[in-house]
């Protein structure tokens, strides 16, 4: 048997983070279901989802004892597994938001869904200088799920009046 368990670890970014994290995951016959990894400011970020052994789980902490005493955080937790989506009845849609940054624009957006029920799947965001003025530009990219009866209703329209206020350009396309 094997178990889910997510992990995520946050420390100095260096050369060889990920090299050591998924090396230590594979000796002890873990497998990598899904992973995303960033640089954030000088921090280095690790999120993953792994199926471990039911026999090897307690040695997680073990084997990465030596990143924990190098100052990286290390968390674990057990998740149920799942056969299928959960949501399988609910539908995919992919969210983009560009527009100047500022603040509480993932706030308005991300409230604006909860509000009709809408499940963020996953989501992006980042802010860049702009190519000719240098102004900061915000983008979100993210993958919602709709409940049904609710992707035929004006859900969209109601996240565009939000995206108006923020003074940012919001586009939905089914997935």
């Amino acid at each position: 048997m094997r178990s889910e368990i997510v992990i995520t670890l946050t420390g100095p970014d260096r050369v060889g983070i990920v090299e050591e994290v998924t090396g230590l995951l594979l000796g002890l016959n873990c497998n990598v279901e899904s992973s995303r990894m960033a640089r954030l400011g000088g921090e280095f970020a690790v999120l993953m989802l792994v199926t471990v052994p039911e026999s090897r789980e307690d040695d997680l902490a073990d084997a990465f004892r030596g990143l924990t005493e190098q100052g990286y955080k290390v968390t674990y937790s057990p998740t149920v597994a799942t056969q299928g989506s959960v949501r399988a009845d609910w539908e995919a849609f992919r969210i983009e938001v560009q527009g100047a940054d500022h603040e509480g624009i993932i706030h308005e957006i991300a409230q604006g869904l909860a509000q009709r029920g809408v499940n963020i799947e996953s989501m992006e965001t980042s802010a860049r200088p702009a190519p000719t003025s240098g102004t900061m530009l915000f983008t979100m990219i993210a993958e919602v799920v709709v409940p049904p009866g609710l992707a035929d209703t004006d859900w969209i329209d109601q996240l565009g009046e939000a995206g108006h206020e923020a003074n940012v350009d919001i586009e939905v396309e089914a997935l």
